[in-house]
């Protein structure tokens, strides 16, 4: 704990001496400061990541998100003196309002929620399409290059701890096949534009009334239906799978168009977030989740599922 993190705390009403404790340590650290009913969350930005403008355009997004009807996520906070980041310790630094309920898991019924998802990926989908964005917004692109190429956003998959050669020869055909299917869905604006990018379990929150949508750290440009293979990241194998998608297509045309097109892009989408998530646990080994998950054999079910992707094809690689 820094200082610097401790002495922000007045800026936004709480004693210097306030409690702050840790909450999560991923591509961020998130903490919890000071006591009920006055509790905040601090994000502190992992240093290098996000330049202040793509942070700013979060905070725009989200602030602009709070007038959706139905739809629940972080409310950022500003400081008393208006500003809604701040620099500690050379890293940004943003506070939310605290929200209560608990992260749904993969021991759970997820059938329920997944639906529910559906429905309020919809209408993040929806408002990203109409919303007028301010002027220098910018964040991230999430495509084939800035996944799979040379210079990607959360690390090369050649890299992937306990990689062989055979996984790699693999994973190498795994990357040739996803980039062929996704140029030819395209990035037009019928498929791809703004979205959340990261809706995996750890990201939301249940409560009596329902489901909130947290961490838009990530949101950036990509394909619309890759927020589906966002919300089973890590849980890829699960043989509910099948089930949760037919659920969220449910739930998302309560709320927004989906085309039988986009249906037979998830299981597509969901072999290139793995891919994705391949790499970022080698070069995140810092972080609560990639400690769990163990890199070499991360990698190696990784190559599993390439196997049977590529064997089967993205049509039965659930069903078949």
């Amino acid at each position: 704990m820094s200082d610097a993190l401790r002495a922000l705390l007045p800026s936004y009403g709480l004693a210097a001496d306030a409690s702050l404790r840790i909450l999560n340590q991923s591509e961020n650290t998130t903490w919890i400061a000071g006591a009920e009913p006055t509790q905040i969350i601090l994000r502190q930005h992992r240093e290098g990541y996000h330049t202040r403008s793509e942070i700013a355009s979060e905070l725009d997004w989200l602030a602009a998100l709070q007038a959706t009807p139905g739809l629940r996520c972080p409310r950022p906070l500003p400081s008393r003196d208006g500003k809604v980041i701040h620099r500690t310790d050379n890293r940004y630094t943003v506070a939310f309002a605290l929200i209560a309920g608990r992260e749904p898991v993969p021991g759970d019924d997820l059938r329920p929620w997944f639906a529910n998802l559906g429905q309020t990926t919809a209408q993040l989908h929806d408002h990203a399409r109409c919303w007028p964005r301010p002027a220098g917004f910018t964040r991230k692109r999430w495509d084939c290059d800035t996944i799979l190429g040379p210079d990607p956003h959360w690390g090369d998959w050649r890299k992937a701890p306990g990689l062989t050669p055979d996984a790699s020869a693999v994973l190498k055909r795994l990357s040739a096949d996803l980039c062929l299917r996704l140029t030819a869905y395209g990035t037009g604006p019928e498929v791809f534009g703004l979205i959340h990018a990261d809706l995996r379990l750890a990201n939301l929150l249940i409560d009596g009334d329902g489901l909130w949508v947290i961490d838009f750290d990530d949101c950036g440009f990509g394909w619309r239906m890759y927020d589906f293979a966002a919300a089973v990241s890590f849980i890829e194998t699960d043989a509910r799978i099948p089930e949760l998608a037919d659920l969220w297509c449910e739930g998302y045309r309560q709320a927004g168009a989906l085309t039988q097109t986009d249906e037979a892009m998830l299981p597509v989408l969901v072999m290139l977030r793995r891919i994705l998530l391949t790499a970022w646990i080698g070069t995140r080994a810092d972080s609560d989740t990639a400690q769990a998950l163990g890199g070499a054999d991360y990698t190696a079910g990784t190559a599993d599922l390439a196997e049977r992707f590529l064997v089967r094809g993205p049509a039965a690689f659930w069903r078949g």
